[in-house]
């Protein structure tokens, strides 16, 4: 008899050690956060977040994680190849990759559009144990000037963003693992950016060129360029030079000793000085606009030959 009860007992303990512990994981992804943006610059934007895998299971197997990232609240186009953060009905591009030249759209196997989700293979270690790390690079395209100032979002939350999961092996992918609904786990997050109220300016030089004698008037003009987001309002003035002169019709060029009286007009025919006071403006489409500088050097008496100049501050109020 007591035979008998240790041979039960060896094969409930052969029997016991094999069983497959079950597989459990906790998922971290940040939210994606740009900051303030200048849109009507020429650049793409960019930012990286870390979604980050914690497992825990059978030592020595693999987890296949399956995220799954859906349109968001902003929306996306019909091929998954643009999302959008939204402020009332304005759109922001951008999107999610999941390769470094930020090419492949980080999508879903939920959504019915072309772009997946990456597979990340969690190895699990002798404790059981294992963590995986997957960068999500995030752009916002250039060309997007045109949009009004103010903060864009977009939220994933339930179904927007969700991971599954399960043991690799036995046929098992990310295609058969999320149309099961394998181990389910919601993910949220936001994107945002800020389109900045930023403006642009860059302006030519006002050259008068070469006079013998400055027995008539010397005219010139010189462009005046300003680049303000969509909707936003801004005013253009000229400071008085480098003699301060509160007059914006006697300016002066200044060679060190002499000096000669000069002035910046708004209109053609030279009749409005521009100055801070008397400004010129408009309101911001995202694009430059150009706005005319008239100069002109009036009669007077020809001082010492030489080079005479003035540095003017252009000052864009918005």
């Amino acid at each position: 008899m007591p035979v008998k009860r240790l041979l039960a007992a060896a094969a409930i303990l052969v029997a016991t050690s094999g069983a497959a512990l079950a597989q459990s994981c906790t998922f971290t992804m940040p939210n994606i956060n740009f900051g303030t943006l200048d849109l009507t610059a020429a650049t793409n934007y960019r930012t990286t977040a870390i979604f980050v895998s914690n497992c825990t299971g059978t030592a020595g197997r693999s987890i296949l994680v399956c995220p799954n990232f859906n349109a968001g609240t902003g929306g996306v186009n019909g091929t998954g190849s643009i999302r959008y953060m939204l402020n009332g009905a304005n759109q922001l591009q951008y999107n999610i990759y999941r390769n470094n030249a930020y090419t492949t759209v980080w999508g879903s196997r939920t959504w019915g559009l072309p772009p997946t989700p990456p597979t990340v293979t969690v190895n699990l270690n002798g404790a059981g144990t294992g963590t995986r790390n997957q960068t999500a690079r995030v752009q916002v395209p250039l060309g997007q000037g045109a949009l009004p100032a103010g903060l864009y979002t977009s939220s994933f939350a339930g179904i927007q963003a969700e991971v599954n999961y399960d043991y690799s092996g036995g046929g098992r992918s990310c295609t058969t693992i999320s149309a099961a609904n394998t181990n389910s786990t919601p993910l949220p997050f936001t994107v945002s950016a800020t389109a900045g109220a930023l403006c642009t300016i860059t302006a030519t030089d006002l050259n008068f060129g070469t006079a013998t004698l400055l027995n008539s008037n010397v005219d010139t003009t010189n462009t005046i360029s300003v680049r303000c987001p969509s909707g936003l309002p801004y005013t253009v003035g000229l400071d008085g030079g480098g003699a301060g002169t509160t007059n914006p019709t006697l300016r002066e060029l200044d060679n060190g000793i002499d000096q000669i009286i000069y002035g910046i007009y708004t209109n053609a025919a030279r009749t409005t000085g521009w100055s801070n006071s008397t400004t010129l403006g408009g309101t911001g489409n995202g694009a430059f606009q150009n706005y005319t500088a008239y100069g002109r050097i009036a009669p007077q008496v020809t001082p010492a030959a030489d080079t005479y100049t003035d540095t003017i501050v252009v000052t864009v109020t918005y």
